[in-house]
């Protein structure tokens, strides 16, 4: 069901959508506490999260699983959740992360029916997730003179380098395994 040649996601019914993007939400949120914490223990705080990307893991997989919608929805929420539960990320950066991650949810969805393998997939996701946030951080600056530095966007790639690694690697093999389950389901 989730080989190359699939042309739906695997998750079908919107309840079962719904629930997948509570489940993503909930761990979007939970994941860079565990960075977080592993932060404290080794005195390198927050930048875990920043180089680790754990919020995106789970986004990147509710889209690929669920869909557009389901993946949109748990973007745009995930960081606000997390805001109002442990105060992370910034006031400052929240409206631009929601939107980020919004975009990377969309997009893994769109391109989930489509044949690509799922690395392009993530690849073209990553992209326009972050090309979002680089319009927001933009219209934020030049539109409402928002103090917000135009080279937090080349920051904020540079600094998750290695997390966007991880998510190239992890996600599909995660897929892989997900698909030969379903399939052995089927």
């Amino acid at each position: 069901m989730l080989n190359e040649n699939t042309k739906t996601t695997p998750i079908k019914t919107r309840r079962t959508k719904t629930v997948a993007a509570l489940v993503a939400v909930v761990a979007a949120v939970a994941l860079p506490q565990i960075f977080h914490l592993i932060g404290a223990w080794t005195d390198t705080g927050t930048s875990l999260g920043e180089i680790f990307l754990p919020m995106h893991l789970a986004i990147f997989m509710v889209g690929l699983l669920a869909g557009a919608g389901a993946g949109a929805l748990a973007g745009a929420a995930s960081p606000l959740v997390s805001y109002l539960l442990t105060g992370m990320p910034s006031a400052a950066v929240l409206p631009f992360m929601s939107i980020e991650l919004a975009g990377y949810g969309l997009f893994t969805g769109l391109f989930a029916t489509s044949r690509m393998p799922v690395f392009i997939k993530l690849f073209f996701a990553q992209i326009m997730g972050r090309a979002a946030r680089a319009v927001a951080v933009l219209v934020a600056y030049y539109a409402f003179g928002a103090n917000i530095s135009v080279a937090s966007i080349w920051t904020s790639v540079y600094n998750g380098l290695f997390g966007i690694a991880l998510q190239w690697t992890l996600i599909p093999i995660l897929m892989f395994i997900i698909g030969k389950r379903m399939n052995r389901n089927d």
